[in-house]
């Protein structure tokens, strides 16, 4: 669901910021392959990022492949809610009761938002 440029006020998406591990190159291939059909990539600062604004098959997807990849690599995916930038033209989170109101009460609790514990 897309929204008019005043309902953008109590809008937001997802972004997900995805800090590469290091690895020797076919891991780094591997990598690549996985994420960079989801998610732009940042040379200087060794990050990926992707946005999401709805919990659809899509974005579940994307969530999953970026967890398969913190997984299989080591690399570290934080979730933080944002503004919705200018440009998207996408679905949008409300603050209406529902996703945005549990990710803040979870980040309430001290866990940093999207922290995916490694074992």
């Amino acid at each position: 669901m897309t929204t008019s440029p005043n309902s953008r006020d109590n809008a937001w998406v997802l972004e997900a910021t995805i800090r590469t591990a290091p690895a020797a190159d076919p891991q780094w291939q591997e990598q690549l392959h996985r994420l960079r059909g989801i998610a732009s990539y940042v040379p200087e600062t060794q990050t990926w990022h992707a946005r999401l604004g709805a919990l659809d098959l899509a974005g579940l997807q994307m969530l999953q492949t970026l967890f398969d990849t913190a997984r299989a690599h080591g690399t570290e995916v934080r979730l933080s809610p944002v503004v919705v930038p200018a440009y998207w033209d996408g679905p949008v989170f409300t603050r209406e009761p529902d996703v945005a109101a549990l990710l803040e009460a979870q980040a309430d609790r001290g866990r940093p938002l999207g922290q995916l514990p490694l074992s």
